[in-house]
């Protein structure tokens, strides 16, 4: 596993679930990361983060965010990373990795639209269920452009194995995000 790992994807896609697995089996020190949890922690002034007008937030978020990525790595900690990270917020990862010279792969989980809207509906409260905010999140990672081999279909593998494929193309090197690409 490299140091750290973004696995994205749209809502429903299972990233969490995956992400648990694949840090608890890892073979050192690891840290399952869930972005969800700095969105969650915004008490007053909340703007769900697929919105017009969150773009600030979702700035400040990402920041703390890759601080606290940035901390464990700086640490000795592997950091399995789990949340929507879209393309639009890879430039401040990119950076601290660069800095930090710590590696960082980025592994994006897209099951089909039904599979999403049927994993993403099934979800219990407070996740997102909501079929527009899905599917518009979906069609947010239907095209990645140059990260497009970074793109893991998981619509026909169950929980277990995604996490074995996410390890294998961890491993494989071919997944590591550079600072400029």
């Amino acid at each position: 596993m490299s140091n750290v790992l973004l696995l994205t994807g749209p809502s429903g896609s299972g990233k969490t679930t995956v992400a648990r697995l694949v840090a608890t089996d890892a073979p050192g020190p690891t840290m399952h990361l869930t972005t969800d949890e700095f969105y969650r922690g915004i008490r007053t002034g909340f703007v769900a983060p697929y919105l017009p007008g969150a773009e600030h937030q979702n700035e400040v978020v990402v920041d703390a965010i890759v601080a606290a990525v940035a901390a464990y790595a700086r640490g000795g900690y592997d950091v399995v990373v789990d949340g929507v990270i879209g393309p639009w917020f890879l430039p401040p990862f990119r950076a601290a990795a660069a800095e930090g010279k710590w590696s960082m792969s980025y592994v994006v989980l897209r099951p089909d639209l039904g599979t999403t809207l049927r994993r993403g509906q099934a979800r219990p409260e407070p996740e997102l269920t909501d079929v527009d905010a899905l599917t518009g999140l979906h069609g947010a990672f239907a095209e990645l452009g140059a990260l497009e081999p970074h793109a893991l279909d998981s619509t026909r593998l169950d929980v277990t194995q995604t996490a074995v494929q996410v390890r294998e193309a961890v491993a494989s090197g071919s997944y590591l995000l550079t600072a400029s690409g």
